[in-house]
Protein backbone atom coordinates (compact mmCIF):
# COMPACT_ATOMS: atom_id res chain seq x y z
CA UNK A 1 0.00 0.00 0.00
CA UNK A 2 1.99 10.27 -0.13
CA UNK A 3 4.00 13.20 -1.65
CA UNK A 4 6.97 13.33 0.86
CA UNK A 5 9.51 16.37 1.20
CA UNK A 6 11.94 16.76 3.90
CA UNK A 7 12.87 19.89 5.77
CA UNK A 8 13.88 21.40 9.00
CA UNK A 9 15.85 25.01 8.64
CA UNK A 10 17.58 24.35 12.03
CA UNK A 11 19.69 21.98 10.39
CA UNK A 12 21.37 24.17 8.19
CA UNK A 13 24.05 24.99 10.55
CA UNK A 14 28.01 24.58 9.93
CA UNK A 15 27.91 22.40 7.99
CA UNK A 16 29.48 22.41 4.37
CA UNK A 17 26.90 23.40 1.14
CA UNK A 18 25.17 19.83 0.90
CA UNK A 19 22.19 18.25 -1.43
CA UNK A 20 19.08 17.41 0.93
CA UNK A 21 17.47 14.35 -0.09
CA UNK A 22 13.54 15.17 -0.33
CA UNK A 23 12.08 11.98 -0.41
CA UNK A 24 10.50 9.59 2.81
CA UNK A 25 11.78 6.69 1.63
CA UNK A 26 15.35 7.32 3.59
CA UNK A 27 13.80 7.30 6.68
CA UNK A 28 14.35 4.35 8.45
CA UNK A 29 16.56 2.57 5.24
CA UNK A 30 19.57 2.14 4.90
CA UNK A 31 21.02 3.63 1.27
CA UNK A 32 22.59 0.50 -0.64
CA UNK A 33 25.09 -2.25 1.41
CA UNK A 34 25.54 -1.69 4.92
CA UNK A 35 28.46 -2.47 5.62
CA UNK A 36 29.82 -0.64 3.51
CA UNK A 37 27.64 2.91 4.48
CA UNK A 38 28.77 2.17 7.64
CA UNK A 39 32.48 2.29 7.17
CA UNK A 40 31.80 5.75 5.40
CA UNK A 41 29.45 7.76 7.52
CA UNK A 42 29.27 9.66 11.02
CA UNK A 43 25.68 9.76 12.12
CA UNK A 44 24.70 12.09 15.06
CA UNK A 45 21.46 11.39 16.57
CA UNK A 46 19.07 14.04 18.68
CA UNK A 47 15.94 13.12 20.31
CA UNK A 48 13.51 15.20 21.53
CA UNK A 49 9.86 14.41 23.46
CA UNK A 50 8.26 16.41 20.56
CA UNK A 51 10.48 15.72 17.52
CA UNK A 52 13.13 13.02 16.17
CA UNK A 53 15.67 13.95 13.76
CA UNK A 54 18.57 11.89 12.66
CA UNK A 55 21.19 13.29 10.63
CA UNK A 56 23.64 11.33 8.68
CA UNK A 57 27.37 13.22 7.11
CA UNK A 58 29.17 11.99 4.41
CA UNK A 59 32.74 13.05 5.26
CA UNK A 60 35.80 14.01 2.83
CA UNK A 61 37.91 14.77 5.99
CA UNK A 62 38.13 11.48 7.49
CA UNK A 63 36.85 8.93 5.14
CA UNK A 64 36.44 10.18 1.87
CA UNK A 65 34.38 8.07 -0.41
CA UNK A 66 35.29 7.03 -3.79
CA UNK A 67 33.99 7.10 -7.05
CA UNK A 68 32.47 3.81 -7.17
CA UNK A 69 31.23 4.17 -3.72
CA UNK A 70 29.00 6.73 -4.49
CA UNK A 71 27.85 5.51 -7.49
CA UNK A 72 26.71 2.12 -5.61
CA UNK A 73 24.96 4.15 -2.80
CA UNK A 74 23.26 6.94 -4.60
CA UNK A 75 25.08 9.82 -2.31
CA UNK A 76 27.37 12.51 -2.76
CA UNK A 77 30.30 13.84 -0.66
CA UNK A 78 28.97 15.33 2.26
CA UNK A 79 25.18 14.65 1.74
CA UNK A 80 22.82 15.20 4.38
CA UNK A 81 20.43 12.86 5.47
CA UNK A 82 17.36 14.13 7.16
CA UNK A 83 14.30 12.60 8.96
CA UNK A 84 11.67 14.17 10.23
CA UNK A 85 8.87 12.54 12.60
CA UNK A 86 6.00 11.35 11.02
CA UNK A 87 2.43 12.93 11.80
CA UNK A 88 1.31 9.74 13.79
CA UNK A 89 3.90 10.73 16.40
CA UNK A 90 0.99 13.40 17.46
CA UNK A 91 -1.19 10.72 18.48
CA UNK A 92 -1.79 9.85 21.94
CA UNK A 93 1.15 7.45 22.99
CA UNK A 94 -0.37 4.20 23.31
CA UNK A 95 -2.51 4.66 19.62
CA UNK A 96 1.11 5.49 17.85
CA UNK A 97 2.79 1.99 17.33
CA UNK A 98 -1.21 0.33 15.82
CA UNK A 99 -1.38 3.51 13.84
CA UNK A 100 2.21 2.37 12.39
CA UNK A 101 1.46 -1.03 12.46
CA UNK A 102 -1.34 -0.27 9.96
CA UNK A 103 0.93 2.26 8.14
CA UNK A 104 -1.60 5.10 7.67
CA UNK A 105 0.79 7.26 7.82
CA UNK A 106 1.98 6.08 4.30
CA UNK A 107 -1.50 5.70 2.49
CA UNK A 108 0.22 4.00 -1.07
CA UNK A 109 -0.74 1.16 0.13
CA UNK A 110 -4.57 2.08 0.20
CA UNK A 111 -4.25 3.54 -2.97
CA UNK A 112 -3.04 0.65 -4.92
CA UNK A 113 -5.78 -1.61 -3.14
CA UNK A 114 -8.40 0.31 -4.10
CA UNK A 115 -7.71 1.13 -7.61
CA UNK A 116 -8.42 -2.36 -8.72
CA UNK A 117 -11.57 -2.40 -7.29
CA UNK A 118 -12.86 0.95 -8.52
CA UNK A 119 -11.55 0.43 -12.05
CA UNK A 120 -13.46 -2.91 -12.18
CA UNK A 121 -16.75 -0.99 -10.81
CA UNK A 122 -16.42 1.17 -13.07
CA UNK A 123 -15.99 -0.33 -16.05
CA UNK A 124 -19.16 -2.54 -14.35
CA UNK A 125 -21.48 0.61 -14.83
CA UNK A 126 -24.11 1.08 -17.33
CA UNK A 127 -23.20 2.46 -20.82
CA UNK A 128 -22.86 6.26 -20.41
CA UNK A 129 -22.97 5.84 -16.70
CA UNK A 130 -21.08 7.41 -13.97
CA UNK A 131 -20.17 4.66 -11.65
CA UNK A 132 -22.39 4.06 -8.10
CA UNK A 133 -20.49 6.27 -6.12
CA UNK A 134 -22.00 4.46 -2.64
CA UNK A 135 -20.53 1.48 -3.77
CA UNK A 136 -16.87 3.25 -4.60
CA UNK A 137 -17.53 5.15 -1.43
CA UNK A 138 -18.15 1.93 0.63
CA UNK A 139 -14.69 0.31 -0.88
CA UNK A 140 -13.04 3.38 -0.01
CA UNK A 141 -13.74 3.23 4.02
CA UNK A 142 -13.25 -0.11 3.70
CA UNK A 143 -9.67 -0.42 2.20
CA UNK A 144 -7.45 1.40 4.58
CA UNK A 145 -8.89 -1.11 7.50
CA UNK A 146 -8.03 -4.10 4.72
CA UNK A 147 -4.76 -2.55 3.99
CA UNK A 148 -3.97 -1.99 7.47
CA UNK A 149 -5.40 -6.01 8.31
CA UNK A 150 -2.82 -7.14 5.72
CA UNK A 151 0.13 -4.77 6.80
CA UNK A 152 -0.77 -6.11 10.24
CA UNK A 153 -0.63 -10.30 9.22
CA UNK A 154 2.72 -9.43 7.23
CA UNK A 155 4.64 -7.67 10.07
CA UNK A 156 3.44 -10.69 12.79
CA UNK A 157 4.72 -13.50 10.10
CA UNK A 158 7.43 -11.74 9.33
CA UNK A 159 8.79 -10.01 12.73
CA UNK A 160 11.41 -12.15 13.11
CA UNK A 161 13.05 -11.78 9.19
CA UNK A 162 11.85 -7.90 10.07
CA UNK A 163 14.77 -7.36 12.72
CA UNK A 164 17.76 -8.31 9.97
CA UNK A 165 16.33 -5.73 7.48
CA UNK A 166 17.42 -1.67 8.03
CA UNK A 167 14.07 -0.10 6.51
CA UNK A 168 11.75 -2.49 8.74
CA UNK A 169 13.81 -3.49 12.17
CA UNK A 170 11.88 -0.21 13.77
CA UNK A 171 8.29 -1.73 12.77
CA UNK A 172 6.41 -2.50 16.15
CA UNK A 173 6.45 -5.83 16.13
CA UNK A 174 10.35 -5.98 14.93
CA UNK A 175 10.79 -3.71 17.77
CA UNK A 176 8.81 -5.01 20.32
CA UNK A 177 6.30 -1.68 20.92
CA UNK A 178 3.67 -4.23 19.72
CA UNK A 179 3.14 -7.87 21.12
CA UNK A 180 2.51 -10.89 18.52
CA UNK A 181 -0.76 -11.19 20.81
CA UNK A 182 -1.37 -7.70 20.67
CA UNK A 183 -0.85 -7.30 16.73
CA UNK A 184 -3.37 -10.45 15.99
CA UNK A 185 -5.78 -8.71 18.05
CA UNK A 186 -5.58 -5.61 16.03
CA UNK A 187 -6.09 -7.84 12.93
CA UNK A 188 -9.00 -9.47 14.07
CA UNK A 189 -10.06 -5.71 14.81
CA UNK A 190 -9.72 -4.14 11.55
CA UNK A 191 -10.81 -7.39 9.57
CA UNK A 192 -14.47 -7.50 11.92
CA UNK A 193 -14.98 -3.72 10.94
CA UNK A 194 -13.91 -3.99 7.64
CA UNK A 195 -16.50 -6.90 7.32
CA UNK A 196 -18.91 -4.75 9.00
CA UNK A 197 -18.17 -1.94 6.08
CA UNK A 198 -18.31 -4.30 3.39
CA UNK A 199 -21.88 -5.25 4.19
CA UNK A 200 -23.40 -2.22 2.43
CA UNK A 201 -22.59 -3.13 -0.53
CA UNK A 202 -25.28 -4.26 -2.79
CA UNK A 203 -23.58 -7.93 -3.65
CA UNK A 204 -21.34 -8.66 -0.83
CA UNK A 205 -19.83 -11.72 -0.55
CA UNK A 206 -18.86 -13.58 1.71
CA UNK A 207 -16.32 -15.93 -0.53
CA UNK A 208 -14.29 -13.04 -1.78
CA UNK A 209 -13.63 -11.71 2.12
CA UNK A 210 -12.44 -15.49 2.48
CA UNK A 211 -10.45 -15.36 -0.37
CA UNK A 212 -8.86 -11.76 0.42
CA UNK A 213 -8.45 -13.07 4.57
CA UNK A 214 -6.21 -16.41 2.72
CA UNK A 215 -4.15 -13.87 0.90
CA UNK A 216 -2.80 -11.52 2.88
CA UNK A 217 -2.26 -14.55 5.32
CA UNK A 218 -0.34 -16.65 2.92
CA UNK A 219 1.54 -13.93 1.20
CA UNK A 220 4.00 -12.84 3.62
CA UNK A 221 5.21 -17.15 3.30
CA UNK A 222 5.39 -16.72 0.18
CA UNK A 223 8.99 -14.63 0.31
CA UNK A 224 10.72 -18.12 2.10
CA UNK A 225 9.24 -19.97 -0.59
CA UNK A 226 10.07 -18.64 -4.32
CA UNK A 227 11.16 -15.76 -5.79
CA UNK A 228 7.85 -15.05 -7.38
CA UNK A 229 6.29 -13.59 -3.97
CA UNK A 230 5.37 -10.83 -6.53
CA UNK A 231 3.55 -13.10 -8.43
CA UNK A 232 1.37 -14.20 -5.53
CA UNK A 233 1.09 -10.67 -4.49
CA UNK A 234 -0.85 -9.47 -7.84
CA UNK A 235 -3.88 -12.16 -6.62
CA UNK A 236 -3.93 -10.76 -3.31
CA UNK A 237 -3.75 -6.65 -4.55
CA UNK A 238 -6.41 -7.50 -7.86
CA UNK A 239 -8.53 -9.37 -5.77
CA UNK A 240 -10.82 -6.12 -5.68
CA UNK A 241 -11.32 -6.62 -9.42
CA UNK A 242 -13.34 -9.66 -8.85
CA UNK A 243 -14.78 -8.18 -5.72
CA UNK A 244 -15.75 -5.56 -7.66
CA UNK A 245 -17.43 -6.41 -10.46
CA UNK A 246 -19.62 -8.79 -8.60
CA UNK A 247 -20.62 -6.05 -6.29
CA UNK A 248 -22.30 -4.22 -9.18
CA UNK A 249 -23.69 -7.04 -11.40
CA UNK A 250 -24.15 -9.85 -8.80
CA UNK A 251 -21.39 -11.80 -11.21
CA UNK A 252 -18.42 -11.80 -13.54
CA UNK A 253 -18.09 -10.91 -17.22
CA UNK A 254 -15.10 -13.36 -18.12
CA UNK A 255 -14.66 -10.94 -21.62
CA UNK A 256 -13.69 -7.63 -19.78
CA UNK A 257 -13.07 -8.88 -16.29
CA UNK A 258 -10.32 -11.44 -17.45
CA UNK A 259 -8.03 -8.71 -19.30
CA UNK A 260 -8.56 -6.33 -16.60
CA UNK A 261 -7.33 -9.01 -13.72
CA UNK A 262 -4.08 -9.62 -15.99
CA UNK A 263 -3.32 -5.78 -16.27
CA UNK A 264 -3.60 -5.22 -12.94
CA UNK A 265 -1.63 -8.69 -12.19
CA UNK A 266 1.12 -7.45 -14.28
CA UNK A 267 1.27 -3.75 -12.94
CA UNK A 268 1.55 -5.03 -9.29
CA UNK A 269 4.78 -7.38 -10.07
CA UNK A 270 5.62 -4.26 -12.17
CA UNK A 271 6.12 -2.08 -9.14
CA UNK A 272 6.47 -4.13 -6.34
CA UNK A 273 9.46 -5.65 -8.44
CA UNK A 274 10.65 -1.71 -8.22
CA UNK A 275 9.87 -1.45 -4.15
CA UNK A 276 11.87 -4.68 -3.46
CA UNK A 277 14.75 -2.91 -5.10
CA UNK A 278 14.97 -1.36 -1.79
CA UNK A 279 16.33 -4.18 0.74
CA UNK A 280 17.77 -6.40 -1.91
CA UNK A 281 21.16 -6.18 0.37
CA UNK A 282 19.55 -7.11 3.60
CA UNK A 283 16.94 -9.90 1.97
CA UNK A 284 20.32 -12.21 0.96
CA UNK A 285 21.59 -11.94 4.29
CA UNK A 286 17.72 -12.52 5.85
CA UNK A 287 17.30 -15.46 3.21
CA UNK A 288 14.25 -13.40 2.13
CA UNK A 289 13.51 -13.94 -1.55
CA UNK A 290 12.17 -11.64 -4.58
CA UNK A 291 11.78 -10.79 -8.22
CA UNK A 292 14.49 -7.98 -7.44
CA UNK A 293 16.73 -10.31 -6.74
CA UNK A 294 15.52 -12.96 -9.12
CA UNK A 295 15.89 -10.30 -12.26
CA UNK A 296 18.81 -8.53 -11.01
CA UNK A 297 20.59 -6.74 -13.80
CA UNK A 298 17.48 -7.80 -15.58
CA UNK A 299 14.95 -5.84 -13.73
CA UNK A 300 14.40 -3.17 -16.34
CA UNK A 301 14.45 -5.49 -19.27
CA UNK A 302 11.55 -7.92 -17.05
CA UNK A 303 9.51 -5.22 -15.78
CA UNK A 304 9.01 -3.09 -19.53
CA UNK A 305 7.89 -7.07 -20.42
CA UNK A 306 5.13 -6.61 -17.77
CA UNK A 307 4.79 -3.04 -18.32
CA UNK A 308 4.12 -4.01 -21.93
CA UNK A 309 1.22 -6.58 -20.83
CA UNK A 310 -0.14 -4.14 -18.43
CA UNK A 311 -0.87 -1.54 -20.84
CA UNK A 312 -2.14 -4.31 -24.01
CA UNK A 313 -4.58 -5.94 -21.63
CA UNK A 314 -6.59 -2.28 -20.54
CA UNK A 315 -6.81 -1.98 -23.89
CA UNK A 316 -8.34 -5.21 -24.48
CA UNK A 317 -10.57 -4.76 -21.35
CA UNK A 318 -11.20 -1.33 -22.81
CA UNK A 319 -12.32 -2.68 -25.99
CA UNK A 320 -14.38 -5.63 -24.82
CA UNK A 321 -16.43 -2.99 -22.68
CA UNK A 322 -17.04 -0.66 -25.74
CA UNK A 323 -15.04 2.15 -24.06
CA UNK A 324 -14.98 5.46 -25.66
CA UNK A 325 -11.74 8.01 -26.81
CA UNK A 326 -10.95 9.06 -23.85
CA UNK A 327 -10.13 5.84 -22.47
CA UNK A 328 -7.69 5.30 -24.83
CA UNK A 329 -6.11 8.75 -24.85
CA UNK A 330 -5.80 8.35 -20.38
CA UNK A 331 -4.25 4.49 -21.46
CA UNK A 332 -1.47 6.33 -23.64
CA UNK A 333 -0.95 8.97 -20.68
CA UNK A 334 -0.73 5.82 -18.23
CA UNK A 335 2.25 3.87 -20.31
CA UNK A 336 3.91 7.08 -20.87
CA UNK A 337 3.79 7.08 -16.58
CA UNK A 338 5.72 3.60 -16.42
CA UNK A 339 7.84 4.63 -19.40
CA UNK A 340 9.51 7.17 -17.34
CA UNK A 341 9.54 4.65 -14.10
CA UNK A 342 11.49 2.72 -16.42
CA UNK A 343 13.66 5.30 -17.72
CA UNK A 344 14.62 7.13 -14.76
CA UNK A 345 14.76 4.33 -12.09
CA UNK A 346 18.14 4.05 -10.07
CA UNK A 347 17.41 0.65 -9.21
CA UNK A 348 20.67 0.76 -6.75
CA UNK A 349 18.49 4.24 -4.87
CA UNK A 350 15.75 3.18 -2.31
CA UNK A 351 15.21 6.50 -2.20
CA UNK A 352 14.42 6.48 -5.82
CA UNK A 353 12.86 3.13 -5.96
CA UNK A 354 10.13 4.26 -3.10
CA UNK A 355 9.17 7.54 -5.02
CA UNK A 356 9.02 5.43 -8.49
CA UNK A 357 6.91 3.29 -6.58
CA UNK A 358 4.68 5.82 -4.74
CA UNK A 359 4.11 7.63 -8.25
CA UNK A 360 2.33 4.56 -9.30
CA UNK A 361 -0.58 6.22 -7.66
CA UNK A 362 -0.78 8.52 -10.17
CA UNK A 363 -1.11 5.75 -13.24
CA UNK A 364 -4.09 4.34 -11.38
CA UNK A 365 -5.87 7.51 -11.07
CA UNK A 366 -4.94 7.73 -15.23
CA UNK A 367 -6.56 4.11 -15.53
CA UNK A 368 -9.71 5.65 -13.58
CA UNK A 369 -10.28 8.61 -15.00
CA UNK A 370 -9.70 7.04 -18.63
CA UNK A 371 -12.64 4.44 -17.79
CA UNK A 372 -14.95 7.14 -16.30
CA UNK A 373 -15.05 9.42 -19.32
CA UNK A 374 -14.49 6.27 -21.28
CA UNK A 375 -18.07 5.18 -20.31
CA UNK A 376 -19.51 8.89 -20.58
CA UNK A 377 -18.66 8.98 -24.31
CA UNK A 378 -18.77 5.71 -25.37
Amino acid sequence: MSSLSVSHASLFSKHPPTRMLRHRPILPTSFANPSLFSRKTNSSTSHDSGYRTRVVCMSTTTSPVGKSDRKLIGVQTNEEVVEVSEWVDCLPEGLQPYAKLARVEKPIGSWLLMFPFAWSAALAASTGSLPDFKTLAVFACACPLLRGAACTINDFLDRDFDKMVERTKMRPMASGAVTPFQGLCFFAFQMLLSHGILLQLPNNSLMYEALFLFLICTYPLMKRMTYWPQAYLGFTMNWGILYGWHAIKGSLQPSIVLPLFLSGYCWTIFYDTIYAHQDKEDDVKAGIKSTALKFVESTKEWITGFATACIGSFALAGYNAALGWPFYAFLAAAAAQLAWQIGTADLSSPADCNRKFVSNKWFGALIFSGILLGKVFS
